[in-house]
């Protein structure tokens, strides 16, 4: 039998919690709740999540700070959850390192269905042996000094591993897939996240701009960005 993938849920609201963990164990996922952020940060080092549900406004140490440790040391997938709706606030979860962004009241349905979204996108760990495998086989780019793996959700860049989050990544790879094709911010939004995101285009402003501060202009290529347009992978020939 597979092994159920686990849901860690951050939020003082027991009732909202309760509600998304009946909707998640309906569809075979493992759950556990948590009402705080210190109680939060311990469970996601001992419990391990596939993924965390995390509240902005929490007693003690609140959602972005939980962010902000869990990032010190993963790139497990969060979906912040936040009565916030101001776009100053999903810029600063998604610059945090947050996955998506939902904000309440929200349809639960619609909760399990980004869950399962981004869980499609993220590998669970495997052997060194199956690692080579997907190498093989698997879907990547490479470019001088760049390789961008999207069946292991790695990237090394000069000869480093770099930890990206799962959108992150996909971006990557997806503009790095297209070599000098220009692509709005509204395509890029229906490619990536698969879904009418709630917020607006800066959503992938946010995301190539993390990109930037992790992978620097190469002589043989850099991302671009196209004035008025949007953004694409530029490749520049010999």
């Amino acid at each position: 039998m597979a092994t159920k993938q686990k849901i860690l849920i951050v939020d003082d609201d027991a009732n909202i919690a309760e509600l998304i963990s009946l909707y998640l164990m309906k569809e075979c996922f493992d759950t556990k709740i948590v009402y705080d952020g210190e109680e939060a940060i311990t469970q996601y080092r001992e419990y391990q999540p596939n993924l965390i549900l995390l509240d902005l406004m929490l007693p003690g140490i609140d959602g972005y700070e939980v962010c902000r440790e869990v990032r010190k040391t993963s790139t497990v997938p969060i979906i912040m959850l936040s009565a916030k709706g101001e776009i100053f606030d999903k810029v600063l979860g998604l610059e945090l390192g947050a996955d998506d962004y939902m904000i309440k009241p929200f349809d639960t349905k619609e909760l399990v269905a980004r869950v399962k979204a981004v869980l499609r996108r993220v590998v669970p760990s495997q052997s060194t042996s199956e690692q080579v495998i997907m190498q093989e086989l698997g879907d990547f780019v490479s470019y001088p000094d760049l390789v961008i793996n999207q069946s292991n959700y790695s990237v090394t860049y000069l000869g480093d591993s770099i930890e990206m989050p799962p959108k992150e990544l996909e971006l990557f790879y997806f503009l790095a897939s297209h070599p000098n094709q220009v692509f709005t911010r509204e395509q890029l939004l229906d490619h990536i996240w698969g879904y009418e995101y709630i917020g607006d285009t800066r959503t992938v402003d946010v995301h190539i701009k993390r990109l930037r501060e992790k992978i620097k202009d190469h002589t043989s290529w850099r991302l671009s960005t196209v004035w008025g347009i949007g953004y694409k992978f530029e490749v520049k020939k010999n």
